[in-house]
């Protein structure tokens, strides 16, 4: 597990800020999952390349409650991911035909879990996914167990990359809180962005 910290420059932060939400006010973008039982997951989310499915924890062209066809991940974005993996020598270079994009907002958070719904191949790989962060900083949490108590937290700012592959590609992670009023001031300056955090997964499938 590699964390790189500032990686993503102000520019690109600026666009992936107008870039994401262009596209999740459109069809295909941002909405809240939910569970067999009804209950919601406390972020809003938008998949590109191929659609996840929080049910059926498996991967799909379109979402099965609307029908919506998954975005295409736009070029300039998975230029940013494939520049922060080249920088991590102990990482194959991926080519990302998935990207989960996440929007918490000030009261977003989500439970320890497992990114293993990919490929067997990508995870018996050690494929990395490159995620980033953009916005308010998050309390990221991280372990070998889903037991909170025993889990390590750290920081993620705004324009950290954090890469997870090899014998961490399973660990578990989650965000406990957001922290409000931690995004840059010429962030929101320059884009309006609303109280919280994206959070952008690249994955290969």
């Amino acid at each position: 597990m590699v964390l790189l910290k500032g990686f993503v420059k102000p520019e690109d932060q600026v666009k992936i800020v107008r870039t994401c939400w262009q596209l999740g006010m459109g069809p295909g973008g941002f909405y809240r999952p939910s569970y067999k039982n009804g209950a919601k997951l406390n972020l809003w989310m938008m998949s590109l390349g191929k659609n996840w499915d929080l049910i059926t924890r498996s991967y799909g062209p379109t979402r099965p409650f609307d029908g919506a066809q998954a975005l295409a991940i736009p070029e300039a974005l998975k230029t940013i991911a494939q520049a922060a993996n080249s920088t991590v020598s102990e990482f194959p270079q991926i080519d990302p035909d998935i990207c989960i994009v996440n929007y918490y907002t000030n009261s977003g958070k989500l439970g320890l879990h497992q990114d293993k719904d990919e490929s067997k191949s990508s995870i018996n790989q050690g494929l990395p996914f490159i995620s980033i962060s953009i916005g308010d900083t998050a309390e990221f949490m991280f372990g070998d167990t889903r037991d909170k108590g025993k889990a390590t937290k750290i920081d993620l700012e705004s324009g950290d990359v954090l890469i997870l592959g090899g014998e961490s590609r399973l660990l578990f992670h989650g965000v406990s809180h957001v922290k409000t009023n931690t995004a840059p001031s010429w962030l929101k300056e320059e884009t309006g962005i609303r109280p919280g955090r994206i959070n952008l997964t690249f994955r290969q499938y």
